[in-house]
């Protein structure tokens, strides 16, 4: 790697999400000197990447660091030299989103943008492109690290490792960081104060807090904690329904706020179903938040990263992805928590498996904590949520409509038998254009009579979104 400068490309620059990468990036400059920056979109993000682009150079402009900011719609011209490529990629963009969320409520069924159906359908656009740009990075940047923020963050990096064969690949989400915020102002203290270590799989995580004192494990009052105060650290874009507190207790470790939608399912699905006939999905009112922002960010005046951003859902990806650039870049050995190689840590599930744990970060890449053994309960619901992104990355890879209906069966927030096979069935027709691996089953299921029945999701079809 180039010591005189760090050369980094991002795919999916486009993203609302960019400022805050710049943010970070500038912030850390002294420790991790940029020589350049690419951001990349499709043509279909184009409008969005000039507007994000020029907001990303008065940022660096504002700053005391000269770096220029090229803007590129084919990834292989920005590729060559890469040190680090960082992935936020939304296959279909929002019209997408909203398809995985109001197609399995029209259904009864949760829609989410990471579990259930929604995840899966996503993970079906996401995982060809994925792999796609792991080739094109293995011919023009093969010494560079995937550094990768796009959902689901978990299953593209199993995806990456089990099929792209690139080994220098993170997966990174900003709940963890989240959590450790926000957990130790419950008690008005700081992340310093305390130990946390985490596993599990993305979305999917738990974890345990320690005394940096003495070592004391502190969970059990941290569980106190969180029936006692409003904000526990539950992201923005999930709906705050209390856990069972005797359950909590039971496991003896604090469950990520994702779980609401296994542990508390009927109460998400009733909040849920309420939002989607008032039209105000998650989808839909961050679809409003983001041309919102947008429109700030055309404002020639601006150089920071906008207030607004928090409510998009983001808050502190900069900490993630910046920082686990620079601890690789500077083997830093910080502890985070990734989506890495399992590598025994959790020896619940198979030690070659992508899993979400705190790991030491290094020039070598990730070296995961050992966490052990999980209780019985903990331990069976992970490992169906592996068996059920195994499955569905099949399916993304092969085409396989089998494997797919696999994942729909297993999946335990999708209704299974032929409930979810007429979700399925709906969804592949839904995101026809982003699925050319299903094209041959998708023209079976539409001369079969599958055809779209939420009004929102039928409109967004017809206009070829």
């Amino acid at each position: 790697m180039d010591k005189k400068g760090v050369k980094i490309v991002t795919i999916g620059g486009g993203s609302s999400y960019t400022p805050e990468l710049m943010e970070g990036f500038i912030k850390r400059y002294e420790q991790l000197p940029i020589r350049e920056i690419w951001l990349v979109d499709t043509a279909g993000g184009e409008e969005k990447l000039q507007i994000v682009g020029s907001l990303a150079q008065r940022m660096w402009d504002a700053s005391p660091y000269k770096v220029d900011i090229h803007l590129t719609l084919d990834r292989r011209e920005a590729l060559p030299g890469a040190d680090f490529v960082t992935t936020q990629i939304r296959v279909g963009l929002l019209n997408a989103r909203i398809k995985d969320e109001r197609i399995p409520l029209s259904h009864g069924q949760l829609g989410q943008e990471t579990n259930g159906a929604g995840g899966m359908l996503k993970a079906l656009r996401t995982v060809p492109v994925i792999l796609e740009i792991v080739e094109d990075m293995k011919e023009l940047c093969p010494d560079a690290w995937l550094i990768n923020f796009a959902n689901p963050s978990g299953i593209v990096t199993e995806a990456v490792l089990r099929y792209g064969g690139w080994e220098k690949c993170v997966g990174l989400c900003n709940v963890p960081i989240n959590l450790m915020i926000k957990e130790p102002a419950m008690f008005g203290k700081t992340e310093e104060d305390y130990i946390f270590q985490f596993a599990g799989l993305n979305h999917f995580h738990y974890h345990r807090v320690y005394s940096a004192k003495d070592g004391r494990n502190l969970t059990s009052e941290f569980i106190n904690q969180i029936f006692q105060v409003e904000d526990d650290g539950t992201p923005a874009n999930i709906h705050k329904e209390k856990f069972i507190e005797e359950q909590l207790r039971a496991m003896d470790c604090i469950p990520c706020g994702y779980h609401r939608y296994y542990y508390m399912y009927s109460d998400m699905l009733r909040h849920e179903l309420g939002q989607y006939e008032k039209h105000e999905t998650r989808a839909e009112l961050v679809k409003k938040t983001e041309t919102e922002l947008f429109e700030i960010y055309k404002n020639k005046e601006l150089h920071v990263k906008p207030e607004q951003l928090s409510k998009r859902g983001g808050t502190y990806y900069s900490d993630a992805a910046c920082e686990c650039i620079n601890s690789i870049y500077n083997n830093k050995g910080s502890i985070m928590v990734v989506s890495t190689r399992n590598q025994g840590a959790l020896s619940d599930l198979p030690v070659d498996c992508a899993v979400e744990v705190s790991s030491r970060m290094t020039a070598k890449g990730p070296v995961p904590l050992a966490w052990g053994k999980f209780g019985p309960a903990e331990r069976g619901w992970l490992q169906v949520m592996k068996a059920m992104e195994e499955c569905i990355i099949e399916a993304a890879v092969k085409g396989d409509y089998g494997m797919a209906l696999q994942a729909f069966q297993i999946n335990p927030i999708v209704c299974g038998g032929r409930p979810a096979k007429a979700l399925l069935d709906e969804m592949l027709v839904a995101n026809e254009k982003f699925l050319p691996r299903f094209h041959d089953k998708i023209q079976e299921l539409k001369r079969q009579g599958v055809t779209i029945k939420d009004d929102v999701v039928r409109e967004i079809c017809e206009k070829g979104l």
